[in-house]
Formats: C-alpha cells, structure tokens, sequence
C-alpha cells in the first residue's frame, strides 16, 4: 500500500473571504474555502463555480496553479456560509474517481463546528431522515419519509454557552450538519436560518458581541482519502479560517491540532 500523505497548511491566516491553495498534485487541487464563497453551479454556466472559486484565492496561489479553470472538476462543494476544504479535479477520469469514493463513503470527512450549548452525551450518531421543509423552501427539515441520513458528532471542548463539536458525515444530505445539530438542541453559532440569533438573549455584552457571528461557524477541517486512481492515500487539513480562529481565542478554546 503506498505510503500515506499526510498535509497540513502552515500558511498564515488570511483575510475571512480570500481562499487559500493547500495542496496540488498533477491530477487534483485541494483549496481552503473562504466563507462568502458561492459554488452553486448553473446548468447554463457550469464552469462559474470553478472560476469563482479561483478569483477567491490569493494572487500567489492563483499563479502557482499551472491548470486553466475550464480543465477543472468541482469534485464537490459546501454551502456559501461554511469554509474549507474542496477538492477539485484535473481530468475527467480523475473526477470520476474522487466522485466514487465520495458516493461509496470511503472518504472520511470531519467538520469543526461551534453550537449552542453541550450535547449529551459527549459522542453518538444522529441518524434523522432528511427532506425540504414544507413551510420555508430555502431550508431542510426531519422528515420521517426523507432520505436517510447519518452524522457522528463528538465534543471536543466547552465554554460558557457553547461547544466546539467534531462533526463526521456519514451522508451527504443538503445542510446535514446544520439540521441535525439545531434537531439536536445544539445549533451552529450564526445559523441563524436554523437557530436564529440565540446571542441577543446573553447579559455579557462583549461574549454577546463575539457570538454575533455573520456566519453560520461549520468549518471543512480534515479529508482522508483512501488510494485511488488519482492518487496515493491521503489526509488533507485546513486551517480554521481568521474569524473563527479569532472567536476560540477569545473563549479560550483552543482547537485541535
């Protein structure tokens, strides 16, 4: 079995909205998704997401990258609000081998995310079926006739009024994470689409000023990709980017690795 790589940035924290390149090989790219990013991909203009992406990044990492945009593959995406790590593909055969791994969940994704509140307990599964919501088309909902869907979640730390939570999607059902933690009880800290602003209700005026986040704070921290065709195993790992590095600090959280 080839031997693992294994990538972690060390680059220096950037501007919230500016994406940062983490790793390139000859056949796939691995960026750090700024926050505010869009990768929603018209039928009519499927190569915008791609383009949008890279106009994101800074003007070193744009000029490292030695493939032109249109021979780029979004191998998958994270809603505009979250950050982190996507990876895009080279070729067609590539892409098509990412996108398997992807569909058989043989690639192990992990989140960090900072929720109201603790769960308990400290680690399990929440397995609640998915479905649009009825009531609000811009939202998901628990459905007992949705699809089936699956995250494990671990808590990683706690401070006054919130958690930092490990999230690991067993599935990959639109705003999974996001429903299955405000089902929980614990939603992500400036979701307000599924916890609504909880900030306002805190009496500590500078801990209610810090956790008025402007975005719900759901990070795409880590990638573990098993061998494949387009490349030896690896493990891919992004920086927390400033707003949400930032905000641990200040609550004395200190995140892992």
């Amino acid at each position: 079995m080839p031997k693992v790589s294994q990538i972690d940035s060390r680059m220096g924290q950037a501007h919230p909205k500016t994406s940062t390149l983490i790793w390139e090989n000859e056949r796939i790219l691995a960026i750090n998704k700024a926050s505010g990013v869009s990768l929603a991909t018209p039928k009519t203009k499927p190569g915008e997401a791609v383009a949008r992406l890279l106009d994101s990044l800074r003007p070193k990492d744009r000029a490292a990258i030695y493939t032109p945009a249109e021979s780029l593959f979004l191998v998958h995406r994270l809603d505009v609000g979250t950050s982190g790590l996507i990876l895009l593909a080279k070729d067609p055969e590539a892409h098509q081998a990412l996108v398997q791994i992807l569909v058989e969940r043989r690639a192990k994704k992990t989140y960090l995310a900072l929720v109201w509140g603790c769960p308990h307990p400290r680690e399990g599964r929440w397995d609640w079926p998915l479905g649009p919501d009825r009531k609000d088309r811009r939202r998901m909902a628990v459905e007992p006739d949705g699809k089936p869907s699956a995250s494990a979640f671990s808590l990683l730390t706690k401070s006054k009024y919130v958690s930092l939570l490990s999230l690991q999607p067993e599935t990959g059902r639109t705003h999974q994470l996001r429903v299955h933690c405000a089902q929980a009880g614990h939603p992500i800290v400036g979701d307000d689409l599924y916890g609504g602003p909880r900030h306002r209700s805190l009496r500590d005026q500078s801990l209610r000023e810090h956790l008025q986040a402007a975005r719900p704070l759901l990070h795409a921290w880590r990638l573990h990709l098993p061998t494949s065709e387009a490349a030896p195993e690896i493990i891919l790992q992004a920086p927390l980017p400033k707003d949400f590095a930032t905000l641990l600090n200040f609550l004395g959280i200190v995140p892992p690795g």
